[in-house]
């Protein structure tokens, strides 16, 4: 990878307030650019708004349509890469969790959630496809709150040779250093094992619908470190540099790249129960 700089946006995202949300963006779009910026990551669903309530299909939106148009236009104008997520009404009527990355020449690609928290699988359908995006001399895989729970989600992500993986969330309930904790857990693990960047963000404040989130973001190395964290109960923007010294430190050394010193053969085994009673 090249060296990359990355914005990562924690906003307020009404439920159903998309004309909103859209403006919204486009201002931190801009103050991403004025970072100089190469991508901006929003949270999970800020066009939308996150909702696991029935009413979610009626503000969905299409994969295809105006909205999307708009934004579009926006990259190509800011010459910046947007991901953005909204709940994706399908051709077939479906309605997914999906988050697109958008490029500043015009093309798109989208992640569809894959793994859906219990409260969401009555509203969403899951994704079956996963995407590694390649643009700009960069790899990265999107993955959506609680697919993070999933370790074998960012190991095939790895494999497809990922250098990093963006971790939009619509996380509710505590203070954002409660959170942050929470994430403490797993997180780096998920950089750290497969040797990649990861970044986070979140949703801020009160939806409108019932639910109201802390506001937190963070950028961790492929050593499973730090790089920067944002813990303000305002919302904001983080920015980190990603850089391909920090991607080789880690890739370069026999014993801290553990992805290259798998056994899939083994894994897809059925495990021998030995029975140690007898």
């Amino acid at each position: 990878m090249r060296d990359f700089r990355i914005a990562a946006v924690v906003c307020r995202s009404p439920v159903g307030q998309v004309k909103h949300n859209l403006e919204r963006t486009r201002y931190w779009t801009r103050r991403a650019r004025r970072e100089k910026a190469a991508l901006v990551c929003f949270p999970e669903l800020n066009l939308t708004g996150y909702s696991n309530r029935e009413d979610i299909a009626e503000h969905a939106i299409s994969a295809y349509g105006a909205e999307i148009d708009e934004l579009v236009r926006l990259s190509a104008d800011q010459q910046i890469a947007l991901l953005v997520g909204f709940a994706e009404k399908a051709c077939d009527g479906r309605i997914f969790a999906s988050h697109m990355a958008i490029t500043p020449q015009g093309r798109t690609g989208v992640y569809r959630k894959l793994h859906l928290a219990p409260p969401e699988a009555d509203r969403f359908s899951p994704g079956k496809t996963l995407p590694v995006f390649h643009w700009s001399g960069i790899r990265f895989g999107i993955q959506l709150c609680y697919d993070a729970h999933f370790p074998e989600l960012s190991t095939r992500m790895a494999e497809a040779e990922a250098d990093m993986i963006f971790m939009p969330h619509a996380s509710p309930r505590g203070q954002a250093l409660d959170k942050h904790q929470s994430w403490m857990r797993h997180l780096p693990a998920r950089a750290f094992d497969n040797g990649l960047f990861v970044v986070a963000c979140n949703q801020i404040g009160n939806n409108g619908n019932g639910l109201v989130f802390p506001g937190n973001a963070v950028v961790f190395s492929p050593s499973g470190e730090i790089i920067e964290t944002r813990l303000s109960g305002d919302p904001g923007m983080l920015v980190a540099d990603l850089t391909a010294d920090q991607l080789h430190h880690v890739r370069s050394h026999r014993m801290r790249y553990f992805l290259p010193n798998r056994r899939p053969g083994v894994y897809s085994q059925t495990p021998t129960l030995t029975n140690l009673d007898e």
